[in-house]
Parts: structure tokens; C-alpha cells; sequence
């Protein structure tokens, strides 16, 4: 990339609406569209900067009008890239967009790279490369939870409490190798005894950032749960009656359902990816088996699992077997009850009487974790509130993560925005467990009476990978990896 070049790209989505946005940076940012612009009062290529002014877009050469928009531009440095900037605002369409962006490669700008205005960004020290990935993070934020969360981050949220760790790390690292090299000066430098105390701390906080991973992964990417059962139990229905719309196929003929069929859904501020599965029972053909395979899988993969049950009909062995199938996976799981709208066969009384244990949570914490048995009507929408109360809080954190004790895969009570950062990328993820395995390695050389050098070695290769989550060290190879994710404009 050739940061002398000035780029250009249409900064909006494609398709039809009000406003779409020419963007351009670059040092002839200002200059290109002084040329295409033409302002309604004043004098051509005049303009007045970090106002938004009125007028047209017109071809320099033929004089042709293109569009009627609004021009912003703004000089360096005080701008999203730290170099000149200019946005043209056109009428959402495709033709003044696609005639307003030829006009300005015309005139010298080119076409940007996915990615490349927020990489000018990282490249000229606007923002560390943490803040640069929330970027991202906050387009694809998929609830409300994820959005400020992706928003701590782009504050350098995470980025400070790394390099906080890393200016510790380098302090300790400078004074081991002060005492290499000049162990005849009288230099406060510490001793093992304080190295040794200083890295194991900073390899605790490290731990504990990376373990909030997989909460961070349930707010990016949203809760996975799978609604199992044995054929026409109403697991369709259910996953039409949590949405509010008619997603899946419903019939009375049981297996209707062959596939899973996923959709999002925003609960409390959280997003979750329902899966209706097909039922789960000894298949009658090779259809319906793969259907039960996928089944299986999307038992393995999820984060909850929703077991329903009909409350009309006694349970039988299907049903046992699909609960010690969730429980052998140690899945949280909420038994649903469904068709309270028909005649009761059962209580959920009698679910206690049970020889399976997945509705009890296990003493300490350990073992399957569900929020208990809900009955339910699907098609009445009797007893939905307390189901989708009861998912929220079956969601809910048990405890502070030790180390030996890992986090669970849950949501936190609090904002993730109101309190320490969350890990949401396993880029930082292996990177934080890169920097924790290079300071254990520290702590045995230290413990084993191994030379000073050797653990300085350690410390430095915990920088180095502290250094590549912010971006203070890294290959170009992976900026470009990083930022080809982007949207093009962006």
C-alpha cells in the first residue's frame, strides 16, 4: 500500500436510499473533489473546510451535472485517517454513486482496498490495532450487548489494559537485562525473588483476560441454541413462537422438519442463534438419518440446548435417550414442556422421579447446568415470557473464573462496557495465551536456577506477543489479513 496515493470508495451499502457516500483519502483528497464539485453560491474549487456545503457534481470535462449533493471536506490531521479527507453525499443510488466514484478515479484518486481507510488509521498512529478490529467488531455487532462492547474496545479499552501489562512486563524485562550487563554497578535492578513475584502476577492478569474469550464470542457472534426433541413434539412451532414469525414449516406429520433451520434472534439485549433441528429417532431413511446427524451436531455445537417435550403424551424412550444424549455433551439445557394448551398426560412433578439428573445442577458448579422445567403452549404463546426469562438466566455467570476453574461460556449480568474488556477475536486470544505460556516459561527458568538471560529471552517473547494484539509488532501479512475483512470504503 502507497500511503502517497490518494484512495477512493463508496462508503455505504449497495442498493437504494436516501444518501450513499463518496469517501476519499489522501494528500489530493481536497483537490479531487474541488474538481468534480461545484458549490451553489460562490466560486468554483473554493471550499470552506469541515462545513458540509451544497451543490452539484459535474464532469470537468463536459460540464455533464451528475448528481445534487452535499460536500464535506476535512485537512489533515484531524480526521479519521490523519490525512486529508473529503465526503461527497449523494442520492442513495447506484447510478449517481457509480458515476460520482468514476468521476473522482478519473481525476486521480484510485479505488480503495476492504479495509484501507481504517488501515490508514492503524498505519499513521490514530489507533492501535485493537481499536482498529472494533471497527469491524462494531459493523457486524449483531445486539445491543456486542455493540458496546465493540465500543469499549474502539475507546482502547482492551488495548490499554494490554499495554499496561506490556509496560509492566518491559520495566521487569529492562531490569533483568541492567543486571546482565552491568552486574558490577550498583544499579537498582531487584532480585529473582522480585522478578519472579512481578511475572507471575502479570501471567495471572493475562490468564484472566484471555479467559473472558468465550464471553466475548457469545456477544459477537450470539448465544447457539439447538431445540431437540423427538419428532412432533412442537420443536418447529417453538422456534415460530420465539421469533414471533412463521420461520419453519409446521405440520401434524412427524419429521417434517430434514434440516436445521437457524435464525437470530435479539433477547434482553443479547443475540441468540435458534436452531430447529429435525427429531431426533431411529430414521426411517437416509433423508431423515442425515437430518438426525445434523441434529447431533448442532447438539455438540451449542451453547443451550432447549429440550421439548410433549406434555400431552407420555415420555418414552426417545426422549430418555435425547436427555442422557444432552447430558453426556454437559450442555446447559431447560427441559420445555410443550402443549399445555392440550390435556396434561404428565406432571412436571414427575420429571423429578426421573433416574436422569440434567434438570439438577451439580454441586460446585460442575456438570450440565439447567435453568429447570418450563411448560409451555407454542401455539398459545402460554408460558414463552418465563422460557425466554428462563434462557436469559441459564446464561447467567456462576462465578469469578479461576485458574483452575475456567470460565464458562456465559453472559455477564453487568455491561460489558461498564466493566473490565472482554476478548471478542482469537487473534487476541492466542496471543494472550502465546504471552502467558512464554511467562511460565520464565517462571520455571527462575525456579530452577536457570541464567538470567535465559529468562530475559522468555519476557521478551511475552512482549512480542502482546506487541502483535496492538499492532506495535506484527507482519505485514497479517495487517493485510486483518483489515481484507473490512468492507470496501471502510
Amino acid at each position: 500500500m502507497n500511503g502517497a496515493d490518494t484512495i477512493a470508495a463508496i462508503s455505504t451499502p449497495p442498493g437504494e436510499g436516501g444518501i450513499g457516500i463518496v469517501r476519499l483519502s489522501g494528500p489530493d483528497a481536497i483537490g479531487i473533489a474541488s474538481r468534480v464539485f461545484v458549490p451553489a453560491r460562490g466560486k468554483k474549487g473554493r471550499i470552506k473546510s469541515r462545513r458540509m456545503l451544497y451543490g452539484l457534481i459535474a464532469d470537468p470535462q463536459t460540464g455533464e451535472e451528475i448528481d445534487e449533493v452535499l460536500l464535506t471536506v476535512m485537512p489533515a490531521p484531524r480526521t479519521y485517517t490523519r490525512e486529508e479527507m473529503a465526503e461527497i453525499n449523494c442520492h442513495g443510488g447506484s447510478v449517481p454513486l457509480g458515476r460520482t466514484l468514476e468521476l473522482v478515479l478519473r481525476e486521480g484518486a484510485r479505488l480503495a482496498l476492504p479495509g484501507e481507510f481504517t488501515k490508514r488509521a492503524f498505519l499513521n498512529g490514530r489507533m492501535d490495532l485493537t481499536q482498529a478490529e472494533a471497527v469491524l467488531e462494531l459493523i457486524r455487532a449483531k445486539s445491543e450487548e456486542a455493540g458496546r462492547a465493540a465500543m469499549a474496545q474502539l475507546k482502547g479499552g482492551l488495548g490499554g489494559k494490554i499495554k499496561n501489562q506490556a509496560d509492566r512486563l518491559a520495566g521487569i524485562c529492562a531490569r533483568l537485562e541492567a543486571s546482565i550487563d552491568f552486574p558490577e554497578e550498583e544499579i537498582e535492578t531487584g532480585t529473582m525473588a522480585e522478578f519472579l513475584a512481578g511475572i507471575e502476577d502479570i501471567r495471572q492478569d493475562i490468564l484472566v483476560l484471555a479467559r473472558t474469550f468465550e464471553e466475548g464470542r457469545l456477544l459477537r457472534d450470539g448465544v447457539k441454541t439447538a431445540i431437540l426433541g423427538k419428532p412432533n413434539v412442537g420443536k418447529s412451532s417453538l422456534l415460530n413462537a420465539l421469533l414471533g414469525v412463521p420461520r419453519a414449516i409446521v405440520t401434524e406429520i412427524p419429521g417434517t422438519t430434514r434440516d436445521v433451520v437457524s435464525e437470530y434472534m435479539d433477547l434482553d439485549g443479547h443475540v441468540l442463534r435458534i436452531m430447529d433441528t429435525a427429531g431426533i429417532r431411529e430414521a426411517a431413511d437416509i433423508t431423515e438419518a442425515e437430518g438426525v446427524r445434523r441434529s447431533l451436531d448442532a447438539l455438540d455445537d451449542a451453547d443451550l440446548v432447549l429440550c421439548v417435550l410433549d406434555g400431552s403424551s407420555a415420555p418414552n424412550e426417545e426422549d430418555f435417550l435425547i436427555i442422557e444424549r444432552i447430558k453426556a455433551g454437559n450442555k446447559r439445557c431447560i427441559l420445555v414442556i410443550n402443549k399445555t394448551d392440550l390435556p396434561r398426560a404428565w406432571s412436571v412433578q414427575a420429571v423429578k422421579s426421573w433416574p436422569f439428573k440434567t434438570i439438577e445442577s451439580a454441586p460446585g458448579g460442575a456438570g450440565p447446568h439447567p435453568a429447570g422445567i418450563i411448560p409451555v403452549s407454542a401455539k398459545t404463546g402460554e408460558g414463552m415470557a418465563a422460557l425466554k426469562k428462563g434462557m436469559i438466566g441459564s446464561l447467567k455467570r456462576k462465578g469469578p473464573p479461576t485458574e483452575t476453574s475456567p470460565t464458562e461460556t456465559s453472559l455477564t449480568e453487568t455491561n460489558p462496557a461498564e466493566t473490565s474488556p472482554v476478548v471478542t477475536n482469537i487473534r487476541h486470544k492466542s496471543a494472550l495465551n502465546g504471552a502467558a505460556r512464554a511467562l511460565e516459561r520464565a517462571i520455571t527458568a527462575i525456579r530452577t536456577g536457570m541464567p538470567a538471560e535465559i529468562v530475559s529471552m522468555e519476557v521478551r517473547d511475552a512482549l512480542h506477543e502482546l506487541g502483535a494484539i496492538t499492532g506495535q509488532v506484527g507482519a505485514e501479512e497479517i495487517l493485510e489479513k486483518i483489515f481484507a475483512e473490512f468492507c470496501i470504503g471502510k
